[in-house]
C-alpha cells in the first residue's frame, strides 16, 4: 500500500514538471548595459509626454516690443448733426473747422468758428503742448487712428470720435470726444504719455476765434472784441486780444475758460483742483496770434452765447454774457423781449413794444418829473428877479449862499421840490443800462431784420436814417422840456442832442431804434403836459378874471 501511495506521488511530481517544460518558456534575466550604452540609448529614445499645463516662462533677458498704434494716411473726418458740421484730422487728432448751421456770417453762409488763420500758421483747436517741443511736434503731426470715418447723428443719438497714437519708444496720445445731437457741448478727455511715463498735456484753442473782417468789425464796432474769459476761484476774469497784458495771462484752480466774441463762444470745462488756463501771445510783434492753453478738460461747448443754452449748460456759464451793473434787470428784459417775440415775429418791432411797455410802467415817475419842471418853470420870473438881486453872487461866497437860500425859502412856499424833475430819471437809469446792454450784445437780435433797409438790427444803419431822426427828435423834446436852467445854459444844453447823434451814428441799429422810440414816446408825454399845464394856466387866470 505504502509502495502505491509513494508511487503515485512520484508520478504526480513527474506530470507537474513535465506542464511546465512543455508549456512556459522561461524568460531571460534583465541584464544592466554598460554607462556608454546608457547615454546612447538615452540620444535615441523619444522624449516622454507629460501631461501638465502649459506655461510661458520669460527670460531674464527677453524685452518686450512696444505696441504701435498709427494711421497709414491722413484722413478728415466730417462729423453733423441738426446744430452744426465740423471737419476733424487724424493728423494730430486736430479740428480744423466748425460750421454753426442755425447762425450765418455776413454773406450767407454757414458761420464758421475755426479761425482763418489755423490754416495760415498750422496751428489747429485740440493741438498738444507739452514741456517738451519736439514731442509736441510729433505728437501733433502724427497720424492717429481714429474710431470713425463719419459722424451722421440723428435725433437723440450720441457719438464718440477716438484718437489713439503710439509709437515704438512707448509714447501713447489718446483723445476721445462724444457728441451729443441737439447739443452744442460734448465731453471730452484727453491723455499723454511720454515714454511711458505719463504727463499733463495743455491743449490749446486758436489761433484767435471766428474774426471778423475789417469792413465787418468797423460796422460791429460796439462790443466786438475778440478774447478770452475765465472763470477761477468764483470770479470771472474777461481779456481782449488787442488790451493783451502778459502779466494777466496765467490762471489756476479754474472752472472753466472760453474764447469768445461778442455773441459766440467755445467754452471748455475742467477739473478746478488742478487745473490752469493761460492767455498766450505768440508770433512776430507786427502779426501777432493769440491762442488758449488749458488743461484737464472734461466738457466743452462751442456755439452761440444763448443765454437759455448756457443756464442749461450750467457751471454759471451764462456770466459769458456781459450784461453788466444791472445785469438782473437786462435778464428780465431778455425774457420780456422773448416772450414778446414769440407774439409778434420781428425783433424791430419786439422792440419798440418793449419801449412803450418800460415807458407805461416808468409813467407815473416821468409825469411826476415833468410835473415838478413845469411848476420850476411857472416860478422863473421870480427865479430870475431873485437872481438879478445878487449879481455879484459869484464873487461874493456870502451873497451866494444867501440866493440859494431864498430859492428854497420860495420852492418851499410854493410846494415845489428842485430834485424831483431828476430824481424819477435816475431811478430809470439801470432800467435804460440794462435795454442798451441787451441790444449791444443779445445774439437774438443778430442778423435779425426790421423793415426797409434795416436788415440787421446788431450792426449800424448803413444811410444814419435813424441816428438822425434820434437827433432830431431829442432835440424837440428836450426844447419842449421845461427847464430851470439859466438862459445860456439851456442854449448850451441844445448841444447834447447833437452830440449823441455824432457818438451814435456807427452804433447797432437796434439800439437806435430802441432811443428813437424812447425819444418819440417822450415828445408825446410831453406834449400832453404842456396841453394840460396851459389848461390850468388858463382856469386859474379865470378865476383870478372872475374875482
Amino acid at each position: 500500500m505504502e509502495k502505491r501511495v509513494i508511487l503515485a506521488i512520484a508520478l504526480s511530481f513527474l506530470v507537474l514538471i513535465l506542464y511546465q517544460l512543455l508549456f512556459f518558456k522561461k524568460k531571460p534575466l534583465p541584464v544592466t548595459p554598460p554607462l556608454e550604452t546608457q547615454e546612447k540609448m538615452r540620444e535615441v529614445e523619444p522624449p516622454q509626454k507629460v501631461h501638465t499645463p502649459p506655461q510661458k516662462i520669460a527670460l531674464p533677458s527677453e524685452k518686450r516690443t512696444a505696441q504701435i498704434i498709427s494711421a497709414s494716411s491722413e484722413e478728415q473726418i466730417l462729423l453733423e448733426t441738426s446744430l452744426y458740421k465740423a471737419i476733424w484730422s487724424n493728423k494730430g487728432g486736430i479740428l480744423k473747422s466748425w460750421k454753426l448751421k442755425k447762425h450765418k456770417d455776413d454773406n450767407g453762409e454757414d458761420l464758421e468758428l475755426v479761425s482763418p488763420r489755423s490754416e495760415e500758421l498750422h496751428i489747429y483747436p485740440f493741438s498738444l503742448r507739452t514741456d517738451d517741443p519736439s514731442f509736441d511736434s510729433i505728437i501733433n503731426t502724427a497720424l492717429y487712428k481714429s474710431s470713425a470715418h463719419e459722424l451722421r447723428l440723428e435725433e437723440g443719438q450720441k457719438g464718440e470720435l477716438r484718437f489713439q497714437y503710439a509709437d515704438e519708444s512707448g509714447s501713447q496720445v489718446e483723445k476721445v470726444f462724444i457728441f451729443y445731437e441737439g447739443k452744442y457741448d460734448f465731453d471730452l478727455k484727453m491723455s499723454v504719455r511720454y515714454k511711458g511715463k505719463e504727463v499733463e498735456p495743455h491743449f490749446v484753442w486758436g489761433p484767435s476765434f471766428s474774426q471778423l473782417l475789417p469792413e465787418q468789425q468797423k460796422r460791429r464796432s460796439f462790443g466786438s472784441g475778440v478774447g478770452i474769459a475765465v472763470l477761477s476761484s468764483g470770479k470771472i476774469f474777461h481779456h481782449e486780444e488787442k488790451k493783451f497784458k502778459p502779466e494777466e495771462n496765467l490762471y489756476n484752480f479754474v472752472q472753466w475758460a472760453a474764447y469768445e466774441n461778442n455773441y459766440f463762444a467755445a467754452l471748455f470745462l475742467t477739473f478746478p483742483q488742478k487745473s490752469t488756463a493761460a492767455f498766450l501771445k505768440e508770433g512776430p510783434e507786427k502779426d501777432p496770434y493769440f491762442l488758449l492753453s488749458l488743461s484737464y478738460p472734461q466738457k466743452a461747448y462751442i456755439g452761440p452765447k444763448e443765454f437759455d443754452r448756457l443756464v442749461e449748460f450750467g457751471y454759471s456759464a451764462k456770466q459769458l454774457i456781459r450784461f453788466g451793473a444791472f445785469g438782473f434787470i437786462a435778464e428780465i428784459l431778455l425774457k420780456a423781449s422773448k416772450y414778446i417775440h414769440n407774439l409778434v415775429p420781428n425783433w424791430g418791432f419786439t422792440i419798440i413794444i418793449l419801449t412803450i411797455i418800460i415807458k407805461i410802467i416808468f409813467f407815473p415817475l416821468t409825469y411826476s418829473s415833468m410835473r415838478s419842471m413845469t411848476r420850476i418853470q411857472e416860478l422863473q420870473p421870480k427865479l430870475k428877479a431873485i437872481r438879478a438881486k445878487y449879481k455879484k453872487a459869484k464873487q461874493d461866497i456870502a451873497l451866494r449862499r444867501k440866493m440859494n437860500e431864498e430859492i428854497m425859502m420860495l420852492y418851499k412856499e410854493h410846494g415845489v421840490n428842485p430834485a424831483g424833475g431828476c430824481l424819477p430819471l435816475i431811478i430809470q437809469i439801470p432800467v435804460f443800462w440794462g435795454f442798451f446792454r441787451l441790444l449791444a450784445i443779445s445774439i437774438e437780435y443778430r442778423h435779425s431784420p426790421f423793415i426797409l433797409w434795416i436788415k440787421d438790427l446788431s450792426v449800424n444803419d448803413p444811410y444814419y436814417v435813424t441816428p438822425i431822426l434820434m437827433g432830431i427828435t431829442q432835440f424837440i423834446s428836450q426844447k419842449m422840456t421845461p427847464t430851470s436852467a439859466e438862459p445860456t445854459q439851456a442854449k448850451m444844453m441844445l448841444i447834447w442832442p447833437f452830440l449823441f447823434t455824432f457818438l451814435f451814428l456807427n452804433f447797432q441799429s437796434g439800439l437806435i431804434l430802441y432811443w428813437l422810440m424812447t425819444n418819440v414816446l417822450q415828445i408825446g408825454q410831453q406834449y400832453i403836459m404842456n396841453r394840460l399845464a396851459k389848461r390850468k394856466k388858463r382856469e386859474l387866470h379865470g378865476k383870478r378874471g372872475k374875482k
